[in-house]
């Protein structure tokens, strides 16, 4: 019996928001081009926040769309991405974040067996026990372990059903999203890594990091208003 025409595969657009990521982008637009080969149903979004360090040029350099945002801010720079992408199914991830060669087939084969969004699990690029500690607890679906790092994809649909990012949070924009994400459907950690950088960790020393990272999200949680929570960040975390 002859079978129809394959259907083609679903189209992945991976937006990447950056700001100052020069020496970053490049690595990662480069591992991207060889974990996704030839597939033509894939685009690379740069949605760049008014880099002023050659960000932008190096990322065109790699082969991505470069987005020149008319706001910063990574809320608004994904949703500006999202917006201008053309995928079918949007991946944000962040400059200095790898995800697995798996990347591809993991995503269509989530989307095919019925999620509506989802993130891998976490690994840093530091062998440290506490932050391999901290890693580990990114395996369980619960939305107060939940952090950009650890990218998000979503259908298109869903995504623009939930009304994006909100652009007026300065501060824990991706963890906020995944609850509105979860009323379109299924959200699901998959099983494989992203490995992420523990640059900011060893600049700021990791016990120090991790107390003020739990503090700014306790304290988003009960309610305080972002320009707080973004000065107390500035404050405490050295860029």
């Amino acid at each position: 019996m002859l079978s129809g025409p394959a259907s083609p595969p679903l189209f992945v657009s991976i937006i990447i928001p950056t700001f100052n990521e020069s020496g970053h982008i490049g690595r990662l637009l480069a591992h991207l081009h060889t974990i996704c080969g030839p597939d033509a149903a894939v685009e690379l979004v740069v949605a760049d926040g008014g880099s002023t360090d050659g960000t932008a040029a190096e990322a065109a350099i790699h082969g991505a769309r470069v987005l020149n945002c008319p706001r910063r801010g990574r809320a608004a720079q994904l949703n500006h991405g999202a917006a201008h992408a053309t995928g079918q199914l949007l991946y944000f991830l962040h400059a200095d974040s790898l995800p697995p060669a798996t990347l591809l087939p993991d995503l269509r084969a989530a989307v095919a067996a019925g999620a509506a969004a989802g993130c891998y699990r976490l690994r840093f690029d530091e062998p440290h026990w506490f932050l391999r500690a901290n890693a580990w607890f990114t395996r369980f679906n619960f939305n107060g372990i939940r952090y950009g790092d650890q990218s998000l994809f979503v259908q298109r649909a869903a995504f623009e059903r939930a009304g994006g990012y909100r652009e007026q949070l300065q501060l824990l924009e991706d963890q906020e999203i995944v609850g509105r994400l979860r009323r379109q459907g299924p959200f699901r950690v998959l099983s494989g890594y992203i490995i992420t950088s523990a640059r900011r960790y060893r600049r700021n020393g990791i016990y120090r990091l991790q107390g003020v990272f739990a503090l700014l999200t306790a304290l988003f949680w009960l309610g305080v208003p972002q320009p707080r929570l973004a000065q107390l960040y500035k404050w405490l975390v050295r860029a």
